[in-house]
């Protein structure tokens, strides 16, 4: 407090600081007889006075609370919880699965069926309700995805290339396995064409299922599953794109890369303004579409683009906030005034401090988590149970493939990268916590059923539905049981030696 007020004090000295030039100048007597010692007392008093008043009202460092920040407050902190969209996503689930064994089933498969779209003449631009999730919403979803992937690869976990070399071995592994033994089984099959519908991992549930175990599941474990399920997303479009697009239309093509040429040129020249990236993006989705590769590429290629960097930095924003800061208090904030240009310069600032990834990351990562990925699981998860459909098998084939191919190949792919020494194991992540995440690995269910719906259709599309419904269950509660039984014996269980 005394340094505050020497702080406050001293452009005050300034009129008699050239008189003060003998030691005796400094004594006492000598300061009470100009007042300095006087002067000192007042700013003192003046200064606790500020002290005591801000310790009086704290909540002056904060912003304002309505009444309305009573519901707000808590939903929001709920929406900022991982865990929460899987929680929301196993309900959207259940609610479409039990409606589709209802009275209701016909109304509510049918529903999703719905034509929507525009045509003008020769022109038709139209796709069943279901369609527009999946190949538009869904384009939000990759966004996000490859917006997490940019962030680990340059700022996470993935940026340091062995540690990132378990997580891309683990998930290679999950993938190429579990595909291989479909196609072992349905080659020649008519249901061969969807060796795709193993591959995937579902980020939510598998959040959500680490979750529910609490303490059980080290944060080690949730980075490793977490970069590989960002890993295995981004291979799952990629077998989207060279598996499962029509027909290449190379001018639609080229006008879809000329478009991600522009964005990238945007970037580059600073243009900041998002509408204008929206904009951009529609038009590359529309291209790609009509290209013949799936649409949802575009997700992934702009996410991919997204900068990692702050625009101003953390030393700007506090030169620019000292500014405000210089103003005397009142409100003079109004008006076209140099102090009110200054205030809106902060709070861009404030805005730009945070990286583009982050920043689109946390905006909308809400609407993918309890919109998105929820109206995905009501449109897609609905199909009639049937005991004779479980038998069936290419129901059989999945549920093996995503039951036993993931764990399989997460330990496999990682035990050989650790062994190669190609990837590092950290110390917290025994091998017992790997197989028990690769047994999580299963839960295939976004990814695989928007795979599924591009490979088959009629009844060979209800089959691989129900294999993967059944195999999320099996996977979910086998992984949860497992990971639990770990934790509670406090040890982990050699399962290969080496690593």
């Amino acid at each position: 407090m005394y340094v505050r007020a020497m702080h406050w004090l001293w452009p005050s000295l300034a009129w008699s600081r050239h008189s003060l030039t003998h030691r005796s100048d400094f004594t006492p007597r000598a300061l009470q007889r100009r007042g300095v010692i006087t002067m000192l007392r007042v700013k003192i008093r003046w200064v606790a006075g500020m002290d005591q008043g801000q310790k009086a009202e704290p909540r002056l460092n904060a912003l304002p609370r309505e009444a309305i920040d009573w519901f707000v407050g808590p939903l929001g902190r709920f929406l900022r919880i991982e865990a929460a969209g899987g929680v929301v996503l196993l309900l959207s689930a259940i609610l479409a699965f039990a409606l589709s064994n209802s009275a209701l089933a016909e109304r509510f498969l049918a529903f999703w069926d719905t034509p929507l779209g525009v045509r003008a003449g020769a022109i038709v631009f139209e796709r069943s309700l279901r369609g527009w999730i999946n190949d538009g919403l869904m384009t939000l979803f990759f966004f996000v995805v490859a917006l997490e992937l940019k962030r680990e690869l340059v700022l996470g976990e993935l940026r340091e290339p062995r540690v990132a070399a378990l997580s891309i071995a683990a998930a290679a592994g999950g993938m190429l396995v579990p595909a291989g033994i479909y196609l072992a089984s349905q080659f020649g099959r008519p249901g061969e064409h969807g060796w795709g519908t193993v591959m995937a991992t579902d980020t939510a549930f598998v959040i959500g299922c680490l979750a529910l175990l609490g303490r059980n599941a080290p944060q080690r474990l949730r980075i490793f599953l977490l970069s590989l399920a960002v890993v295995d997303d981004i291979g799952a479009i990629l077998v989207v794109a060279a598996g499962y697009s029509g027909t290449l239309d190379w001018t639609a093509l080229t006008a879809g890369g000329a478009g991600i040429a522009a964005v990238r040129g945007l970037a580059l020249l600073g243009v900041r303004t998002v509408p204008v990236y929206i904009v951009a993006g529609s038009l590359i989705w529309i291209a790609i579409d009509a290209s013949g590769i799936h649409p949802t590429v575009a997700g992934v290629v702009l996410g991919l683009l997204t900068p990692t960097r702050g625009w101003v930095s953390d030393r700007r924003l506090r030169a620019i906030l000292q500014r405000v800061l210089a103003y005397p208090p009142g409100d003079h904030w109004s008006g076209d005034t140099a102090d009110r240009r200054v205030l809106r310069s902060a709070g861009k600032a404030a805005q730009e401090t945070l990286s583009p990834v982050e920043r689109l990351g946390m905006a909308l990562h809400p609407w993918v988590a309890f919109g998105v990925m929820p109206l995905f699981a009501l449109a897609n998860a609905g199909v009639p149970l049937s005991i004779d459909g479980l038998a069936e098998p290419l129901a059989l084939t999945v549920m093996i493939g995503l039951v036993l191919g993931k764990p399989v190949g997460v330990v496999g792919f990682a035990w050989l990268a650790v062994r190669s020494g190609m990837a590092v194991r950290p110390k917290t992540l025994g091998w017992g916590m790997l197989a028990g995440g690769g047994i999580l690995a299963g839960i295939g269910f976004t990814m695989a059923l928007l795979i599924a719906e591009l490979a088959f259709q009629g009844g060979q599309l209800q089959a691989a539905k129900l294999g993967i419904l059944a195999a999320s269950v099996i996977s979910a509660a086998t992984g949860l049981a497992f990971l639990a039984l770990l934790g509670r014996h406090g040890r982990t269980p050699v399962l290969v030696s080496g690593g």
